[in-house]
């Protein structure tokens, strides 16, 4: 199963993909934007484990490589959430640094959240960046996402504590750009 909207595509993660990922997810500029769950340094090692942890459960595929001129240059993936938050997913994501600012990220965000409402049964789907990673907020803005909230002082990366942004899309919210029916 693969995703092609607007020049990129997405495709479930193969354990072959091992090497490359751990070539991509070991950049200090990738770490630093997000949870602590993708250590710096990134070993070839923890790509397997990681792999070997999602690929059994990546039916219906919620975890893709991003493929831009036939190399994987990031990955996103969509969380879905249970409890009082089962109509909700977390979308999260990284791009290599080289290809910051050309709109990849928004295209694979849009297509992503597009899958998202059409294979899953949610009503909204939601992006924590850090506030001061302004290309992530401005990437999800692009895609439709709206700024839902601030949460100040509300984590601490490398020891520093920092401001997290709440950005979301709801599902009436995308029918405005993507056809998901």
């Amino acid at each position: 199963m693969e995703i092609l909207f607007e020049g990129i595509s997405l495709r479930p993660w193969h354990i072959g993909d091992a090497a490359r990922l751990a070539s991509i997810a070991d950049d200090k500029d990738i770490s630093c934007n997000l949870r602590d769950g993708l250590p710096f340094p990134y070993s070839l090692q923890d790509a397997v484990r990681w792999l070997n942890l999602i690929l059994p459960m990546n039916f219906p595929p919620r975890y893709f490589a991003l493929i831009f001129n036939e190399e994987i240059v990031g990955s996103i993936s969509i969380e879905l959430k249970s409890d009082i938050y089962r109509k909700n997913a977390e979308i999260g994501y990284f791009l290599v640094p080289e290809h910051w600012g050309k709109g990849i990220m928004t295209t694979a965000i849009k297509a992503v959240s597009s899958y998202a409402f059409r294979e899953f049964d949610i009503i909204r789907i939601y992006a924590e960046t850090f506030c001061d990673n302004i290309g992530s907020g401005r990437a999800l803005t692009k895609a439709g996402y709206s700024h839902e909230a601030t949460l100040r002082r509300s984590i601490i990366k490398n020891g520093v504590i920092r401001d997290a942004c709440i950005y979301s899309l709801l599902r009436e919210d995308l029918k405005h750009y993507v056809p998901i029916d």
